[in-house]
């Protein structure tokens, strides 16, 4: 059995840091950084993704529409070398890519610092967005059954086709220049880290010698010459 430890053997007590963690430098573990990171992510692209709607709305307004027609047996496009197919999905990327730069630029004057939450946020807010205004112009636009649009309308009458993304490709065009956007305005008007400062150069401080202690000093010390 062993005596108990006296108060000036027992090992010192450091108190924890103001910002957590202990003397050694550990941070405390309570997650406090990495769930404000990750709520901000959250939030952003919650609010990216409800402009989705604005996509989709615009989608449906400037997309160039298809005209097709029926002969009664078949549905055929009436223009075989027309590029309104194609046009659509090029309309689709140039307004996201539009809004993509105009969120980005939202949530940078909102918060300058960045964050990875941030960025995250983007991404993934945009690529949603993207599918909110896909699915809702294709939901507002003409009717996606063709036959049975075509026999409503009758054999040789002129109808516009549903609304097509083709180039699913097409998705990621906000979130990839929501984030360039970010990444230019965080490089151009982000807040700078202070520069460390520069020690100034002082030559090297020689040691003083003690009287008597020179090279020539006691070298010949109790040295006689015989003639």
């Amino acid at each position: 059995m062993t005596a108990p430890l006296t108060p000036h053997e027992q090992p010192p007590h450091f108190p924890p840091y103001p910002g957590g963690g202990d003397v050694s430098g550990t941070p405390a573990d309570n997650g406090s950084p990495v769930r404000g990171e990750l709520l901000r992510g959250v939030l952003v692209a919650l609010l990216v993704a409800i402009c989705g709607l604005i996509l989709g709305l615009f989608w449906l307004w400037l997309s160039p529409r298809i005209p097709m027609v029926s002969d009664g047996q078949a549905v055929y496009l009436k223009d075989t070398e027309g590029e309104e197919a194609i046009g659509g999905d090029g309309t689709f990327v140039l307004i996201a890519v539009v809004l993509g730069v105009l969120t980005a630029a939202a949530v940078f004057l909102r918060r300058r610092t960045g964050g990875i939450g941030v960025v995250l946020g983007l991404a993934v807010g945009g690529v949603l967005a993207s599918l909110v205004g896909w699915r809702l112009g294709v939901a507002l636009g003409p009717t996606t059954d063709i036959v049975a649009h075509a026999k409503a309308v009758g054999p040789k009458v002129v109808f516009d086709g549903p609304l097509e993304l083709r180039a699913k490709s097409a998705l990621v065009a906000w979130s990839a220049a929501a984030m360039l956007t970010h990444l230019c305005l965080t490089s151009a008007f982000g807040p700078r880290d202070p520069e460390p400062e520069t020690p100034k150069w002082a030559p090297p401080v020689r040691p003083a010698e003690h009287p008597g202690e020179g090279p020539d000093s006691g070298s010949g010390k109790g040295h006689d010459t015989d003639e």
